[in-house]
């Protein structure tokens, strides 16, 4: 299965209102309320605005 690699735009807050930090995020899909839901491993995993969302695909390396 092939993952979504995305990073998320500089002073990015999740729905807590917290700031998350920059780096690789795996897309998992938005949900009904319209949050995204990006995760770091199975652990770690934050919902914020897809707009908040940079697709990174073309720049990592197959």
């Amino acid at each position: 299965m092939h993952s979504n690699n995305v990073e998320v735009k500089q002073d990015t807050r999740n729905h807590k209102g917290f700031f998350i930090e920059q780096g690789l995020y795996k897309f998992m899909g938005i949900d009904q309320s319209g949050w995204a839901l990006i995760c770091v491993d199975d652990a770690t995993c934050h919902y914020v605005d897809p707009d908040s969302l940079e697709d990174v695909e073309e720049l990592v390396e197959s």
